[in-house]
C-alpha cells in the first residue's frame, strides 16, 4: 500500500518499489497483498509490471468490495455483480490468470455478507482464484461465509498498538486453521519510533486526520515505545523487528504483512523471525496499555 497510497504520496516512486518487490521472495517475504483501492488501481499495477514474469515464487492476494472515488474517498460495494467485475480488472491489472487469495476488503453493510461470499464462490469455482478471505469482519460474519465455503484467510489490524481482533476473531482463526493476516503491524509506521512528538506529516498523507497520530495522541503514545525500547535494545534489534517478532510468537497461523518501499526497511522486516522473544518479554508487549485515539 505504501508504495501507492495514503502514506507521502509526493515520495512515490515506482522504479523503487518494484526493486523491492522483487527483492522480497528471495528474503522469504512470499505473500504479496494488494488492493484495487491502493492508488485506485496503481498498485495492482505495478505488482503485475513487477512479478508477472516471476509468478512461481510468491502468493498472490487481493480484494474487493472496497474502491477509490475521483474525490479521494471510499466506498464499499458488495454486489456480487460488481465484485465479478472488480476480479476481471484485477487479474488485468495484475497480469495473471488466477488470484491466490482474494479476499473480501470490507463488508458492505448494504449487502448480506452471504450475498457478496457467493459471488466469490463463483470466481473460486471458475478457477479464476484458488482461496477466500475477508478483512476487517466481525465474528459472526467471518462464521456465516465459513458456512458456506471455507474462509482460507482472515485479515484485520493487529499490533503491540491496536489488539481488539485478539479477543475473539484471532482465537477462531487458530481453533479453525485459518491464516490471520495482521496488517499495518508496525502500526502505520508508528512503531518504527521514527515519529516524535512533535511529527509533522507531509501534505497528502492520511495519518496527518487519523485520530491516533493528532499531535496529543502523538505525545501520548511515545509511552508506548518507552516499553519496547529496552527490550529492542536487548535483541541489538529494531522497535519494527520487535513489533514483528511479537505477532510471529503471538499464534503460529498469524502472517503480518509490513508495507515499505524502503530496501532497507525490507531486509530488516525480514530478519525479525530470527528474533525470540522470551515469555516475560511477550507478557510485557502484550500487556502494553491501550493505544491513545481511535483507529479511524
Amino acid at each position: 500500500m505504501p508504495m501507492s497510497h495514503l502514506y507521502n504520496p509526493g515520495e512515490r516512486d515506482d522504479a523503487s518499489s518494484i526493486d523491492v518487490l522483487r527483492a522480497a521472495p528471495p528474503l522469504g517475504m512470499t505473500l504479496l497483498d494488494t488492493a484495487p483501492i491502493y492508488g485506485a488501481g496503481h498498485n495492482e499495477s505495478l505488482v503485475g509490471q513487477a512479478m508477472h514474469d516471476r509468478r512461481d515464487t510468491f502468493v498472490l492476494a487481493s480484494k474487493c468490495g472496497l474502491y477509490a472515488t475521483e474525490g479521494g474517498g471510499r466506498v464499499n460495494n458488495g454486489q456480487p455483480e460488481h465484485i465479478i467485475k472488480e476480479c476481471d480488472e484485477s487479474l488485468r491489472r495484475l497480469k495473471t490468470d488466477v488470484i491466490d487469495v482474494f479476499q473480501l476488503h470490507r463488508v458492505d453493510p448494504e449487502v448480506p455478507v452471504e450475498e457478496s461470499w457467493g459471488a466469490m464462490v463463483e470466481l473460486k469455482r471458475a478457477g479464476k482464484v484458488r482461496s477466500l478471505g475477508i478483512s476487517e469482519a466481525t465474528l459472526e460474519q467471518i462464521q456465516i461465509a465459513h458456512a458456506i465455503e471455507p474462509v482460507a484467510v482472515v485479515q484485520s489490524e493487529l499490533s503491540l498498538w491496536t489488539r481488539a481482533w485478539a479477543d475473539d476473531v484471532l482465537p477462531w482463526t487458530t481453533e479453525n486453521n485459518v491464516t490471520f493476516l495482521a496488517f499495518s503491524p508496525v502500526g502505520r509506521g508508528f512503531l518504527t519510533g521514527t515519529m516524535a512528538a512533535d511529527h509533522v506529516f507531509a501534505k497528502g498523507d492520511y495519518r496527518a486526520t487519523n485520530p491516533r497520530f493528532s499531535p496529543e495522541a502523538l505525545v501520548a503514545n511515545q509511552a508506548l515505545l518507552e516499553v519496547i525500547r529496552p527490550i529492542a535494545a536487548a535483541h541489538e534489534a529494531t522497535l519494527a523487528q520487535i513489533a514483528l517478532a511479537w505477532l510471529l510468537q503471538l499464534a503460529p497461523n498469524i502472517i503480518p504483512i509490513p508495507g515499505t518501499r524502503n530496501m532497507q526497511h525490507l531486509y530488516e522486516d525480514a530478519a525479525a523471525d530470527t528474533i525470540v522473544l522470551t515469555d516475560e518479554q511477550m507478557h510485557t508487549l502484550t500487556n502494553l496499555p491501550p493505544a491513545t485515539g481511535t483507529r479511524y
